[in-house]
């Protein structure tokens, strides 16, 4: 049978008293309130109230693609087929669930494919860089 730890009473004998707040009527000019409406900090705005942002030069390297969009590029056709009817939300869903699945070597592929990929970029940002150099020092 197990012993049951009654609970010790306190050295203090008076109850602890329990706050309650206070309900007071709110002014409509309170400064507690929160806003209604927040907007998200940005060091640069436009007129408009929007936030500027850098044009992206269209002529630049895309970025390489991980082992799991390598996956799931290649699996997301039969995911499909072998459930038609299936939402974009759980395409993604089932991708997810049948990578956390594979091993380390069913994996390797697409880690590998992964790695010349980023080695494509980190080429095409070296040139992409050195050209862009060439134009600053050119002006």
């Amino acid at each position: 049978m197990a012993k049951v730890a009654k609970a010790k009473p306190s050295a203090d004998p008076k109850p602890k008293a329990t706050r309650t707040k206070k309900k007071t009527p709110k002014s409509e000019d309170s400064s507690d309130e929160m806003p209604k409406t927040t907007k998200a900090k940005t060091t640069k705005t436009r007129g408009d109230g929007g936030t500027k942002r850098a044009k992206k030069d269209p002529n630049a390297p895309k970025r390489g693609l991980s082992a799991y969009m390598f996956f799931a590029n290649d699996q997301r056709d039969t995911v499909r087929e072998e459930n038609p009817g299936i939402s974009f939300g759980q395409v993604g869903k089932v991708l997810g669930d049948k990578w956390k699945a594979l091993s380390e070597k069913q994996r390797a592929p697409y880690d590998a494919k992964a790695a010349a990929d980023k080695k494509r970029y980190e080429e095409e940002k070296a040139k992409y860089n050195a050209a862009e150099d060439e134009e600053e020092g050119s002006d």
